[in-house]
């Protein structure tokens, strides 16, 4: 199992130093970081969490998943790879022209 965490659903106002926080009650945190917009600076609302190991990573999912935070109900998970979804576009598809 991986350590690296997805946190959804995050109140805007939460920030890196908050999120580290919250889940440093579970164990050691690696690394915290809120997803933001980089036009404007604001959250998107999500991040990425990295615990020290395995089961502090299990033990901060049992304890936030659906956790109430700002009147929102926090999703926190295992993180998957980014899907990559072909990208591209025109340029990619032109070099499959010949010419």
């Amino acid at each position: 199992m991986s350590s690296k965490l997805y946190v959804g659903n995050l109140p805007y106002t939460v920030d890196e130093d908050a999120l580290r926080s919250n889940f440093a009650e579970f164990g050691t945190v690696a690394s915290a970081k809120v997803m933001t917009d980089r036009d404007t600076g604001r959250s998107k609302g999500f991040g990425f969490v990295e615990m020290s190991s395995p089961a502090e990573a299990e033990a901060a999912i049992s304890g936030l998943n659906g956790v109430s935070v700002s009147g929102r109900s926090i999703v926190v998970n295992i993180s998957r790879p980014k899907e990559s979804n072909g990208g591209g576009g025109y340029g990619r598809e032109r070099r499959s022209h010949a010419y």
